[in-house]
């Protein structure tokens, strides 16, 4: 299914002209009635920006979900709804002309102290991000990786793919491998034994294979 971002764009373009409208008149500060028609403005952005985020963190969500799994998606859709959410507060301020340098400044330094402390996990997150987009293997596929870095050669079914780890079901069980290690590893598909290259959680079931506890069952 192709991705439609319809109903967010909508209402993207609303929230954008009301944006606009309100950009100079004055905000709580002017006077009256040019207030209230600020006041308004600021209301009609929020309420169509609120919109706009939640369609498209929800198409964004089923997409990702298609890719990478539940897990994926309830990650994608948190993470867009709210950066949208988190812009839609700062514009809504900015409108009403409340002063918000000193909130910035203060968001810009707990930004840096919070990217120092989770750089690893913020390079995991990145690395999902360009695995979900270039896809070099998918949900149900059988792979073989090859990666110092993940202790050697490892082979067996694609059951999750998120935003920091990777969980493949191997013959000695379900392992979570790191996104970033894994974008830098040597990945091939492999066939499956009956002649298909990509193996379903229910066929695996069937065919007595073992599941771990993390396959995603379709």
């Amino acid at each position: 299914m192709h991705p439609n971002f319809r109903n967010a764009l909508l209402a993207g373009v609303v929230a954008l002209a009301a944006l606009l409208a309100g950009d100079g008149l004055g905000g709580l500060h002017a006077h009256s009635p040019r207030r209230f028609v600020a006041i308004g403005v600021a209301v009609v952005f929020a309420a169509f920006g609120v919109i706009a985020t939640r369609s498209a963190a929800r198409e964004a969500a089923r997409v990702a979900g298609l890719r990478g799994g539940p897990g994926t998606a309830t990650a994608v859709r948190f993470g867009v709804g709210a950066i949208g959410f988190l812009f839609v507060v700062l514009a809504t301020l900015d409108l009403l002309n409340v002063r918000i340098e000193s909130l910035l400044l203060g968001g810009a330094i707990t930004g840096v102290i919070v990217g120092i402390a989770a750089q690893q996990s913020l390079g995991n997150l990145a690395a999902g991000a360009v695995l979900l987009a270039s896809r070099p293997f998918s949900l149900g596929q059988r792979v073989r990786i090859r990666a110092g870095s993940l202790g050697g050669t490892i082979e067996g079914c694609v059951t999750s793919i998120g935003l920091v780890y990777t969980w493949i079901d191997t013959d000695e069980g379900p392992v979570a491998l790191p996104n970033l290690g894994l974008l830098s590893a040597a990945v091939g598909t492999l066939r499956d034994p009956v002649g298909n290259s990509i193996v379903h959680p229910a066929e695996m079931r069937n065919a007595g294979r073992p599941l771990g506890r993390h396959t995603l069952v379709g």
